[in-house]
C-alpha cells in the first residue's frame, strides 16, 4: 500500500513540475513583452515596442508568423503561382539581405596590440584544453590553431584577399558549404534504427528544444544589461546554441548574424565538448534513483526497407513543410541514405572517414579565423557565451521532463536519463546518458535507447534553424 501510495506521489510531484515550468515559461513570455515596452524608445502610439538594433526587421503578429511559414512551405510554393508585385517584394528582399550582408561592423575597428596576445592565448587554453582534457579535439584543435595564427601581429593569415584563413573562411564557412558536408558526414556515420524503432523517442529530441526557444527570453533579458545589444536576427541565431549543433549554429549565424559566427560556433562546440561535465550533475538532481533503475525493452529489430526508406520519407516531409531545413536535412538525409542502400559502399566510407575529417579541418581552421579581438572581446560576446550555457542546460532539462511526463502515460515506462539526450550532440549525449545509467546498474545498457532521442535532436534542432530561418531570413 505504502509503495502505490509513494507511486502516485511521484507523479503527482512530476506532474507538478511539468505544469509550474510551463507556467513560469508562460508568465516570462508575457513578463518580457512587458520590461520591452518600459526600456524601448522606440514605442509606438499603440504602445507596442521592438527589440533594439532591429528596427529594419519588419514586425510579426502571431498570424503573420504562421501566415509566414505556410507561405515558406513546399507545398503553398508549388500551388502557388507568383504575382509581378510578389516577384519585385522578393528581389527587394533580397538586395536588402545583400545590402545588410556587405556592411561589415568590425570594419576599421582597431584594438590595442595587447589584445590580439590575449588571443592568442585563448587559442592556446583551447589547444591545451583539447589536449590535456579531451574536450572534442578534432574540433577544438584547428579551432584553437586558427584563433593562435589569425592574430600573430604582422602574419596576416586572415587578412582579405589572399591570407590563407580568409580564403578558407570565405570558401566554405561564410556561405554555409562547410556545414552542409558535415550534416552529409553526419548521416552517412548516424543510424535512425533506434528512432525508427521506437518513434516516441521524438518527442524528447524535440522537447530538447526547450533549450533553442528559451534563449530567446534570455537575450531579451541581457539586453537589458548596459553595453549588450541584440537584435532579433542575433538572438535567433544565438538560441540555436541550446540545441549544442556546432554545424547548425555555424549556418544560422551565416543566415541571420554573419558577424557572431565566431563566438557562436566556438560557443556551441565548447558546450558540446563539455557535455560528461555539464549533464550528468543536471540528470541525478531531475531523477531518482529509481527512475534511473528503470530498464527499457528491447527495441524491435529494424528491417534493411525502413532504413532505405526512412531518409526518403523525412526528405519528402522537409520539402513540403519547411523548405529552409531542406538544405540541412537534405544533406543528412542524403548521407544517411548512400549508407543504407548498400550499393555505394565507397561514396558511404568517404563520406564518414576522408571527407568529413578534411571539412572538419576546414571548417575549424575557418572558425577560429573570426577569434579576433574586436570580434571576440566585447560584451556582447560574453553574454552569448552566459547564454549558450544556459540554453543547454535548458535543453538538457526539458528532455528529462518530458520523459518523466511521458511516463505518467505509458505501461512501458521511459528511463529519463535518455531524455538528456535529445541535444544534438552525437552521438556523446547518448554515451553520458549510458554512462550515468550504467553507475547505477552496470547491467543497464541505455546507449541504443538513447541513440533515439538523440538523432531526434539533430532533426529538431535543424527544424528549428528553419522556422527561424522562414520568419526572419527569407
Amino acid at each position: 500500500m505504502e509503495t502505490e501510495l509513494n507511486k502516485k506521489n511521484d507523479k503527482y510531484k512530476t506532474f507538478r513540475t511539468c505544469s509550474i515550468i510551463c507556467l513560469i515559461a508562460l508568465v516570462l513570455s508575457f513578463a518580457g513583452c512587458g520590461i520591452g515596452d518600459s526600456k524601448s524608445s522606440s514605442s509606438t502610439s499603440h504602445g507596442q515596442t521592438i527589440v533594439k538594433g532591429s528596427e529594419n526587421i519588419p514586425k510579426i503578429t502571431i498570424k503573420e508568423f504562421f501566415t509566414n511559414i505556410g507561405k515558406n512551405t513546399g507545398i503553398y510554393k508549388l500551388i502557388h503561382t507568383e504575382t509581378a508585385e510578389e516577384k519585385a517584394a522578393l528581389e527587394a528582399q533580397e538586395a536588402a539581405i545583400k545590402a545588410a550582408e556587405s556592411i561589415d561592423p568590425f570594419a576599421g575597428k582597431t584594438v590595442p596590440g595587447w589584445k590580439s596576445f590575449v588571443m592568442m592565448a585563448i587559442g592556446f587554453l583551447i589547444v591545451y584544453l583539447a589536449v590535456a582534457k579531451g574536450f572534442e579535439p578534432l574540433l577544438l584543435i584547428p579551432i584553437g590553431f586558427g584563433t593562435i595564427l589569425v592574430n600573430i601581429p604582422g602574419a596576416g593569415m586572415g587578412d582579405a584577399p589572399h591570407g590563407m584563413l580568409h580564403i578558407i573562411y570565405s570558401a566554405g564557412v561564410g556561405n554555409e558549404f562547410f556545414p552542409m558536408l558535415i550534416f552529409m558526414g553526419i548521416g552517412a556515420m548516424t543510424d535512425f534504427g533506434p528512432l525508427i524503432a521506437n518513434p516516441k523517442m521524438a518527442l524528447l529530441g524535440g522537447a530538447a528544444q526547450l533549450g533553442v526557444f528559451a534563449t530567446l527570453f534570455g537575450v531579451a533579458l541581457l539586453n537589458f544589461i548596459p553595453g549588450i545589444d541584440y537584435t532579433m536576427k542575433q538572438a535567433s541565431a544565438i538560441a540555436i546554441i541550446g540545441g549544442a549543433d556546432g554545424p547548425t549554429s555555424i549556418y544560422v549565424s551565416g543566415k541571420l548574424a554573419p558577424e557572431m559566427m565566431a563566438v557562436i560556433a566556438v560557443a556551441a562546440y565548447s558546450y558540446m565538448a563539455l557535455v560528461p561535465m555539464i549533464q550528468p550533475p543536471i540528470m541525478k538532481a531531475l531523477t531518482t534513483k529509481k527512475e534511473r533503475l528503470i530498464k527499457m525493452k528491447q527495441l524491435r529489430p529494424v528491417s534493411k526497407t525502413e532504413k532505405i526508406l526512412f531518409p526518403l520519407v523525412l526528405l519528402v516531409i522537409t520539402a513540403l513543410l519547411l523548405p529552409p531545413a531542406a538544405p540541412l536535412i537534405g544533406m543528412l538525409a542524403f548521407g544517411n541514405f548512400v549508407k543504407q542502400c548498400g550499393v555505394v559502399e565507397r561514396l558511404s566510407k568517404t563520406m564518414e572517414n576522408e571527407l568529413m575529417n578534411i571539412v572538419s579541418i576546414l571548417l575549424s581552421l575557418g572558425v577560429g579565423s573570426q577569434m579576433t579581438p574586436e570580434k571576440i572581446m566585447n560584451p556582447n560576446s560574453f553574454g552569448i557565451i552566459l547564454l549558450g550555457l544556459v540554453a543547454f542546460c535548458v535543453a538538457t532539462c526539458g528532455g528529462l521532463l518530458m520523459a518523466k511526463f511521458m511516463n505518467l502515460f505509458l505501461k512501458d515506462k521511459i528511463n529519463p536519463l535518455i531524455g538528456s539526450a535529445g541535444v544534438s550532440a552525437v552521438p556523446m549525449a547518448a554515451r553520458v546518458a549510458n554512462k550515468v545509467g550504467m553507475s547505477e546498474d552496470p547491467t543497464n545498457f541505455l546507449l541504443m535507447h538513447a541513440m533515439g532521442p538523440n538523432v531526434a535532436g539533430v532533426i529538431g534542432t535543424a527544424i528549428a534553424a528553419g522556422v527561424f530561418i522562414a520568419t526572419y531570413g527569407m
